[in-house]
């Protein structure tokens, strides 16, 4: 092209104008090409309704990376991609991600440690080779924000939250949908001035996140109710941060209701424990346990408002945490009774949060549901009661483990190939192996399967997830190739 002609091709037609004029104009053409493709490439992520359409239901790694001041200080020990293995096998499909940053960063610059996010990584990591949706959440902190939803420390506030949120969106930005962010963890505010406020924060995290680009210019972000109490939220919480990109926010509440029964550990002046849950767990002889307030009926009408309020209008709602836990009692009082009610309560808050749109993140912690060390189930009956809450919901069944279900794979760990049997061949569809990144390295189809099927001679010595696909069913099993 010489200085006065502008040449340009259509599929087989070459057109060429004359001056500079036309020259400018073409240019024009292109930056708005570019310009339009740079915004649809913001967008490529998909959006909040679709990711919660995929969230099953979800599990907390409760008291580890939040602990203070490092993953070990409150008996977790360190994750590794076994446990994580293992909360995918038991049925969940989302893990929340409590963590500290406080502990780990310069109080005056609030510059994170390269060291420490990277070990957050690392677990996030095992949870996405898994195919995992995951949470980083920021968590209590030593109460740096939680603690401080006042005009007095707003600025401080904002400033670090600013900090803190540039960095972490930074290191994780080409991270794929299945990693969501949420900004704070139960912020105490208790009227509509701390409200005021606390949007303030949930705009300062949206912005630094959305400043990083990358997949971060689209990414699901989630936002928390005042004390993440759904009375206070559905009172208060009245507008919505302002975001850049449509479809991108949800909001979290948590649930631990009624107290006496879920978190209280000793009687105090203005009441007792309760041990019993539920309409038909309460005692005839230890009346004074029986739960008086808060059972089936209070909470499904808290987990209407946000139905109403949120999900209706399309924006999705994670209950982040929620959990009732076994006490060892003595007698008269009615250990049986107690455990059922526990399992119980837990399985009602799945099965309601589910039917009405939500997704329930179970908090445990060291010792809870999981043995931290090797990923063993601690409390089967548990396990077991919130996976039936699942399955009786109308939402997807497909990581509804079949616990009743006899299916054998050895030997484990496998030196040249890894067998299956079981009597419940024929309900099998697929059984897919992926390796450590995730990728899919061997499958056999429903049609190929018999009464013994062989995988793995092809693979390399290496880590392995092994898939096992039914109608309404998902068993994953971790295995190794020597």
């Amino acid at each position: 092209m010489n200085k006065n002609n502008c040449v340009y091709s259509k599929g087989n037609k070459i057109l060429i104008f004359k001056s500079t004029y036309a020259l400018n104009i073409i240019q024009t053409l292109i930056l708005a090409f570019l310009l339009s493709s740079s915004v649809l490439a913001k967008a490529q992520l998909p959006t909040a309704q679709q990711v919660a359409s995929k969230m099953t239901v979800g599990c907390n790694l409760g008291n580890t990376l939040e602990a203070i001041c490092g993953e070990s200080a409150w008996g977790a020990g360190n994750t590794t991609q076994q446990l994580i293995d293992s909360i995918k096998a038991a049925g969940f499909n989302t893990v929340r991600l409590p963590v500290a940053w406080f502990c780990h960063s310069d109080t005056i610059t609030s510059e994170i440690d390269p060291l420490w996010i990277a070990r957050v990584a690392e677990v996030v990591d095992y949870c996405i080779h898994d195919d995992l949706y995951v949470i980083i959440n920021a968590h209590w902190d030593q109460g740096w924000l939680e603690n401080r939803v006042d005009a007095i420390n707003q600025a401080k506030v904002n400033e670090r939250q600013y900090a803190y949120w540039s960095q972490i969106a930074e290191y994780f930005k080409d991270y794929d949908e299945h990693l969501l962010f949420a900004g704070a963890n139960e912020p105490h505010a208790e009227d509509a001035q701390a409200m005021d406020v606390l949007l303030t924060y949930h705009q300062t995290f949206i912005d630094a996140v959305r400043k990083t680009g990358g997949n971060n210019g689209s990414r699901t972000l989630i936002i928390q109710g005042p004390s993440t109490d759904i009375d206070k939220t559905n009172k208060l919480m009245n507008t919505m941060p302002v975001d850049e990109i449509e479809n991108r926010l949800m909001v979290e509440v948590h649930y631990y209701t009624p107290y006496q029964f879920c978190l209280m550990n000793g009687d105090a002046n203005w009441g007792k424990m309760f041990y019993y849950w539920g309409n038909d767990n309460h005692s005839s002889t230890d009346l004074t346990r029986n739960s008086s307030w808060g059972e089936e009926a209070e909470l499904d009408r808290l987990f209407g408002l946000m139905k109403t309020k949120f999900v209706d209008k399309g924006i999705p709602v994670i209950i982040g945490e929620f959990g009732a836990y076994k006490r060892k009692l003595n007698p008269p009082s009615d250990q049986e009774l107690h455990n059922k009610s526990v399992d119980y309560f837990n399985k009602y808050v799945m099965k309601s949060a589910i039917s009405k749109g939500m997704i329930p993140y179970y908090w445990d912690t060291p010792g809870g549901l999981f043995d931290r060390k090797n990923g063993k189930v601690l409390d089967r009956s548990l396990l077991n009661a919130m996976m039936e809450g699942v399955a009786e919901t109308n939402k997807t069944q497909s990581y509804v483990p079949f616990f009743n279900k006899s299916i054998n794979l050895y030997p484990n760990p496998f030196t040249s190939t890894i067998h299956f049997n079981g009597d419940n061949i024929n309900e099998i569809v697929n059984i897919k192996i992926f390796d450590r990144l995730g990728k899919q390295v061997e499958a056999v189809k429903g049609t190929e399967i018999n009464e013994s099927i062989t995988m793995g001679a092809s693979l390399k010595p290496d880590f392995y997830l092994i898939q096992i696909s039914g109608t309404n069913w998902l068993k994953s099993f971790p295995t190794m190739k020597l």
